[in-house]
């Protein structure tokens, strides 16, 4: 029976797979040992832990790897266990093994130079250099040790693997044979998909560089948990950031401005709550389109209107990404994606400054709230690396009761949570809280599914139940005696369904709130804006309001310094495509030509007003998106994302 079921076929199968996580461990702990000058980890102890972390990112690395040769070990071909097949797999699984198990011995020296694990970055670097076999020669005579120790351990672990043989079987009974194997193929499928996810929940997206950094407090103990292979895997076909050298520095320092600097000196340092809401697009707030002029709209938001109506409201502003995840760099460090995620990059490694750096050189208690399973999203490696002092998920809540199934906290609860845990911290405080509960499968909790019946698309009414879990929220906070020092930001991580025609032209699939409230009138924070706005600028609002009077980079502007030399102007991407917005147009941008120029007030892009001989609003709208593109890349790739201070 146990031949028909292909039990012992089975069992040699997960024996090779073991001896891929054992000397991945082996790599790992020589990986710290070449490079421990370079790491903060006080104990042995500590060390075996990252190691446990890494368990996961080694799975990823090694069904990636051996995604064939667990093809072909489990196919019922009848002739699975035959001398010849066993020596043709065992071929391949050492080729596709022993290669990618290379590149981690390659980063035991690599790393003490780049301090990064090696990406598809690393290798589009060694694809442009002309004498491969010079560094080829000269990394095999200094670091001879190195490939000495690599050849010791493939040697060990072919011998391990031929401890353990597959002995011939003979396939008696075809039919059990077949249907056992066919059952036992698609449970095998799906554990394999689910390992080269990171896990099976519907919450969270497939595992990435980022997620090691949501285990640490120190980042760059985030490359013992990675391996090289995860990396390069991870990262193949994303790497978007290549230097160009459209314009000289001169030019964008005069245009771009990436330097900014501002001396406003308020009474006190306010608090300062960000409030990043999941999918709320400006389509569904009734205060972002009172002139829009949109034919029977109707609002979701009746708290947000009413609260608008005391704020800094901007109806003319922009994501700069389309995931949640860019909307967290752009927002906190103004750090915008384009073709990929600037979080998921081998560069988001590197010291950022941000409002969390800003607000933690002022003496601030900085804390970032997500109602999801701990990592989720990559939100707490990212707020890790920003440097966040206090991450509070669904852990720190601690309460199941008021889960919602499949992403995390029901936000009227998780807002709440961080009202009290607020309460309990020393002012001045920076907290950061991204929603999660107006989220596809769009769901509510039962007390609220006769209250919030919605509109035509299904969000409707999870944006109705967010849109009520601030304004309990807002009421608990007024009671608090921190509240009348606060400066609360509001936005959304980026847009969702669509159903007025405005909102499903090309611009405006980027179209998100931006609203600044503070119950201080010190602030002079009311009024409604419609000049150009974006998730980037919020982070120089902030630094300006907070009196950070120290230069810090950023390519947004502030958005209440009313500094006649700041251009306002939206960067996103559309896929493969820049669009940049500045002055009286829209430009579209491949990387290597623009495609179009649209009025800015053409949101479909319907009319190309591109032409052979541009105007010159249209010269310099063009020269300034490949200034800004130019520094944005040098500065990433470059590790220049903190101003020099003077």
């Amino acid at each position: 029976m146990e031949s028909k079921l292909r039990l012992a076929e089975y069992k040699v199968l997960l024996y090779r797979l073991f001896l891929g996580y054992l000397f991945y461990f082996i790599a790992r702990v020589l990986f710290f040992a070449f490079n421990t000058h370079l790491f903060a980890v006080d104990s042995f102890w500590a060390l075996l832990k990252l190691c446990y972390y890494g368990m996961a990112f080694d799975t990823t690395a090694l069904l990636y790897i051996n995604s064939l040769f667990i093809l072909l070990s489990v196919l019922p071909l009848t002739v699975n266990t035959r001398p010849a097949f066993q020596k043709g797999v065992a071929i391949l699984y050492f080729v596709t093994n022993l290669l990618a198990y290379a590149t981690n011995f390659v980063d035991i020296i690599y790393y003490r130079f780049s301090q990064v694990r090696s990406t598809k970055a690393t290798l589009d670097v060694l694809a442009d250099e002309n004498n491969k076999k010079l560094l080829f020669t000269h990394f095999s005579e200094a670091y001879w040790y190195v490939i000495i120790i690599f050849i010791l351990c493939s040697v060990c672990w072919i011998w391990l693997y031929n401890r353990v043989k597959q002995k011939p079987a003979v396939v008696a009974d075809k039919k059990v044979y077949f249907l056992s194997s066919i059952v036992s193929f698609l449970l095998i499928l799906t554990l394999v998909i689910g390992g080269i996810r990171g896990d099976f929940a519907h919450s969270t997206r497939p595992i990435n560089m980022v997620d090691a950094y949501k285990h640490i407090t120190v980042p760059n103990q985030g490359d013992i948990v990675l391996n090289t292979p995860f990396a390069v895997f991870r990262t193949l076909g994303t790497n978007n950031y290549k230097l160009q050298h459209w314009v000289d520095e001169t030019y964008i320092n005069n245009n771009i401005k990436p330097i900014k600097l501002y001396t406003t000196q308020p009474a006190a340092k306010p608090n300062v709550v960000i409030i990043i809401l999941e999918s709320m697009a400006r389509e569904y707030w009734g205060s972002m389109n009172r002139d829009v002029n949109i034919p029977g709209f109707k609002s979701y938001t009746p708290f947000l209107d009413s609260l608008s109506n005391s704020s800094l409201i901007f109806t003319n502003a922009y994501a700069t990404g389309r995931q949640s995840i860019h909307a967290m760099s752009s927002v906190l460090a103004g750090i915008p994606s384009f073709q990929n995620a600037f979080t998921s990059s081998p560069y988001a490694k590197q010291h950022i400054q941000s409002i969390v750096s800003v607000c933690d050189s002022m003496g601030y208690q900085t804390s970032f709230f997500h109602g999801a399973a701990n990592g989720s999203m990559g939100f707490q490696g990212f707020g890790n690396i920003l440097g966040y002092q206090h991450y509070y998920g669904r852990t720190e809540y601690n309460d199941d009761k008021d889960f919602d199934g499949i992403w995390g906290i029901w936000d009227e609860h998780f807002f709440q949570f961080m009202g009290r845990t607020l309460s309990g911290q020393k002012q001045p405080f920076m907290a950061t809280l991204f929603t999660l509960s107006s989220h596809d499968p769009y769901q509510l909790p039962e007390k609220y599914k006769a209250r919030f019946k919605g509109g035509p698309l299904a969000i409707d009414k999870c944006v109705q139940y967010t849109d009520n879990s601030l304004r309990i929220f807002f009421n608990y906070a007024k009671t608090q005696p921190w509240f009348n020092n606060t400066i609360f930001v509001i936005t959304a991580d980026h847009t969702s369904q669509t159903y007025y025609a405005e909102y499903s032209k090309q611009v405006n699939r980027f179209a998100v709130p931006i609203l600044f409230y503070s119950a201080n009138s010190a602030y002079n924070l009311k009024g409604v804006r419609t000049d150009l706005a974006s998730q980037m600028d919020i982070y120089p609002t902030l630094a300006g309001l907070i009196g950070y009077n120290k230069p810090f980079r950023s390519w947004g502007r502030s958005l209440v310094s009313n500094l006649p030399d700041e251009q306002p102007r939206v960067i996103n991407s559309t896929g493969n495509i820049y669009q940049f917005m500045q002055g009286n147009y829209t430009y579209l941008f491949d990387g290597k030509n623009f495609t179009g120029i649209f009025a800015v007030s053409d949101k479909g892009l319907e009319k190309n007003l591109m032409t052979a001989q541009p105007n010159a609003e249209m010269q310099k709208g063009m020269q300034d998106c490949k200034a800004l593109i130019q520094d944005y890349t040098d500065r990433i790739v470059n590790g220049k994302l903190v101003a020099k201070q003077q």
